[in-house]
């Protein structure tokens, strides 16, 4: 993972220019494989914020998840860029660029105080879908035939994996008031996705992603002000805080840095394409802990998502 980061991390001195000045490759494969180590990262999120959302209101805990990373990522930025705000310009578009990476996470937390993992699961597989609709609205994304097959296959492929191929249970699927809660989180994060290559102007990755977690958990601090006060800090469990903390360092810091780098190098939709693994990964840890068998029904679904992500990955679409 280290190996990896340093490798993305590098290749930001290539994004110190706008997109159409900046070195180009012939090939991304590189940044493929951190956007697979993204969706193993993102599919660890799920069974822990499952586990410790009733530690601490939900944006309490998405307040100190976004803290933590940003004071963790402080160090690296101000000895490699110095410590400096961003022009009014590019800070306010940060922190526009945050309210719905913020709204997304607390949805999650919130949302799983009402309903499953299994159905959270589910309706993130739309995220995709979603993506390409932004990215075609704002960033004149053209979405191909071929593009548009694998975004359907991999829609079918990551729902028959969740509901293991049970077509009457997908039917059957009731959204819940948790469920309509996350429905809204994925949409916020499909916008976010879209918004990012809107807002990046060239800076430094890093630069970028710094000021997106601060001014986030500026957001949250404003919303959870008033009940910070009433939480007994010393009764919360100590798998919460280790929790927050995983959560800030791997699905936080991590992820949004590699998203946004991924996002600049690939598009929108393409990148977004990868959540259609997260339920391959998801499978594959609980088989490993043995908290879930693998089934072979599982197969069909195994196979859509990996066509689809065939069909997305080689479409020569333009990326803008």
């Amino acid at each position: 993972m280290q190996t990896l980061i340093k490798d993305s991390i590098q290749a930001e001195s290539e994004n110190d220019l706008p997109m159409s000045e900046s070195k180009t490759t012939d090939s991304n494969f590189y940044v493929h494989a951190l956007m697979v180590l993204v969706i193993v990262l993102v599919a660890t999120s799920f069974p822990i914020g499952e586990a410790i959302t009733h530690g601490l209101p939900p944006d309490v805990m998405m307040m100190l998840r976004f803290f933590s990373a940003a004071l963790l990522f402080a160090p690296y930025v101000f000895f490699k860029h110095g410590f400096a705000l961003p022009p009014i310009k590019s800070l306010l578009g940060y922190s526009f660029l945050s309210i719905p990476l913020v709204t997304c996470f607390w949805t999650m937390f919130e949302a799983l105080r009402y309903t499953s993992a299994v159905n959270t699961g589910a309706i993130y597989t739309i995220v995709p879908a979603i993506t390409a609709v932004f990215a075609f609205l704002f960033n004149k994304e053209k979405v191909s035939v071929r593009r548009s097959i694998g975004l359907v296959l991999g829609t079918v492929g990551a729902l028959w994996i969740v509901f293991r191929g049970d077509v009457q249970a997908l039917l059957g699927l009731e959204l819940n008031y948790g469920d309509l809660i996350f429905m809204f989180g994925v949409t916020c994060m499909s916008f976010y996705s879209s918004m990012i290559k809107r807002v990046y102007k060239g800076e430094p990755m890093v630069v970028m992603t710094f000021w997106v977690i601060l001014t986030g958990g500026l957001w949250l601090l404003m919303l959870s002000a008033s009940t910070l006060s009433s939480i007994e800090w010393t009764a919360v469990e100590p798998s919460v805080y280790a929790g927050v903390l995983y959560l800030a360092i791997f699905t936080t810091l991590a992820t949004f840095f590699l998203i946004q780098f991924g996002t600049v190098k690939l598009g929108p939709t393409k990148v977004a394409a990868y959540g259609f693994l997260n339920p391959i990964f998801v499978l594959i840890m609980t088989a490993v802990i043995g908290t879930n068998a693998f089934e072979w029904s599982y197969v069909p679904g195994v196979l859509l998502v990996l066509l689809a992500m065939r069909f997305i990955q080689t479409d020569k679409g333009v990326k803008t």
